[in-house]
């Protein structure tokens, strides 16, 4: 039987707990990663499609569905690390959906396995991932 793909991207039931707010208030949400300056580094929550996202991102999974998708230069930094989506107290200084509940998603991560890279989930541009056929 074969097993699962190792998921890319997880995320903490407390993160869950904050998209399910956040979902409630706003509709389908997505998640994007930049890599950029000081915030930019930190998952940032839209309503879905308010960010738009092409071939310059990677698509890596779902999270308690929820598109996740980094910017490639930051995939390039972080592709051989399963990444946990998590939620704490405090003000991040983003555009982020989460930041007037008084808290802000981070990430917590660590390497894979040499077991784990032999079976990793398929990752997307986001182009390719918005623009696939989807299952009927």
């Amino acid at each position: 039987m074969p097993t699962q793909p190792t998921a890319r991207v997880l995320v903490t039931q407390a993160a869950e707990a904050t998209i399910d707010v956040l979902r409630d208030e706003h509709g389908p949400l997505m998640f994007h990663q930049s890599g950029g300056c000081c915030d930019g580094s930190s998952p940032m929550c839209f309503t879905k499609g308010e960010f738009r996202v092409g071939t310059n991102d990677v698509w890596l999974g779902q999270i308690h569905g929820c598109d996740f998708f980094m910017s490639a230069s930051q995939f390039e930094y972080w592709k051989h690390t399963q990444l946990t989506v998590d939620v704490v107290k405090g003000r991040g200084a983003s555009f982020s959906l989460e930041i007037p509940l008084g808290v802000r998603f981070l990430i917590r991560s660590r390497l894979f396995t040499q077991e784990e890279e032999q079976n990793m989930a398929l990752v997307y541009d986001g182009e390719e991932y918005l623009t696939r056929p989807t299952e009927a």
